[in-house]
């Protein structure tokens, strides 16, 4: 089974409490492309600079990423993001943001990645996500999407236009209640549905997940509870690669598989927050994360 990731790849400097990275490598595709490599090879859609080194490079392939679809501009830099978050971590100031590559991000799916059984349309504006999925050969299996409170505020109807299409949304709490103006998760889960979606994908933070379908079954994942959360940076990225990951990996979607997909998708997640960028996730042991997720879902039955 093949996985298709449109999203970002980008230099990121971050600053917590706990410290100050400079220059990481981040990116929502990133987060998703390596996470989802411990289920499947995934293919990557994305865009970097002439500046992106080739040990990122290296690094990508060696979890077994297909770069065939990352363009390379000569003369444009990788975008670049700088945030610095506050003692609560749910709180954060932008620093920086310079575009570069992404002024010229209008990605054409190569002919031999272009027939995916599974698609995850990453966070990018809804006009690139409408652009990936109208080039798609043949509809794939399962079309997921994520957003934020960004393209809620600046791209509204894009936005609807691309959800109107996809078969699973995931989105935060405040930004599902943002995107029908409503102050109730319950009501903003209903009024989604009425743009035609099959599944929804709630993330809670520290409360965990939510997933619900049309025809009315639910499923709450609680959040792993870790020690020290040091970078909460790429944990919703990190959680679609290991939702997609394994469902990919199992060419199964039903119901039940897509609750297994939600406790990897919170497993990975968790990895990912206890470093900053990608520093943990690019070296996770097999027992450590079975492991992990094995306590997860005991506690879910327990």
């Amino acid at each position: 089974m093949s996985l298709l990731v449109l999203g970002t790849v980008a230099f990121d400097t971050i600053e917590t409490e706990f410290g100050k990275a400079e220059k990481i490598l981040g990116g929502a595709a990133t987060f998703t492309c390596i996470t989802s490599s411990y289920f499947i090879n995934s293919n990557i859609l994305s865009i970097v600079g002439y500046d992106f080194p080739e040990k990122h490079i290296e690094l990508l392939e060696k979890h077994n990423i297909n770069l065939k679809g990352l363009d390379i501009h000569k003369t444009e830099k990788t975008f670049f993001w700088s945030g610095k978050y506050h003692k609560d971590m749910n709180i954060r100031d932008t620093i920086d943001t310079q575009l570069n590559v992404l002024n010229h991000f209008n990605p054409t799916i190569p002919n031999e990645i272009n027939n995916p059984d599974f698609l995850m349309l990453g966070n990018v504006i809804p006009t690139v996500q409408l652009k990936v999925f109208d080039q798609i050969a043949k509809k794939p299996k399962l079309v997921a999407m994520d957003t934020m409170n960004l393209w809620i505020d600046n791209c509204y109807d894009d936005l609807v236009k691309i959800i109107k299409k996809v078969d699973l949304l995931m989105i935060n709490d405040q930004e599902i209640q943002e995107l029908h103006n409503v102050q109730n998760v319950d009501l903003a889960i209903s009024k989604t549905f009425e743009l035609g979606l099959e599944y929804i994908i709630v993330k809670m933070g520290s409360d965990g997940a939510l997933l619900v379908s049309r025809t009315g079954e639910k499923f709450k994942c609680p959040a792993v509870q870790i020690d020290k959360v040091i970078d909460p940076t790429g944990a919703g990225d990190s959680f679609a690669g290991g939702f997609m990951g394994y469902i990919a990996s199992k060419n199964n979607w039903s119901f039940e598989s897509l609750k297994k997909a939600v406790c990897w998708g919170t497993v990975m997640a968790s990895y990912c927050v206890e470093n900053f960028g990608t520093k943990n996730i690019i070296q996770l042991n097999e027992g450590a994360y079975k492991k992990r997720y094995s306590s997860l879902t005991n506690k879910i039955m327990s």
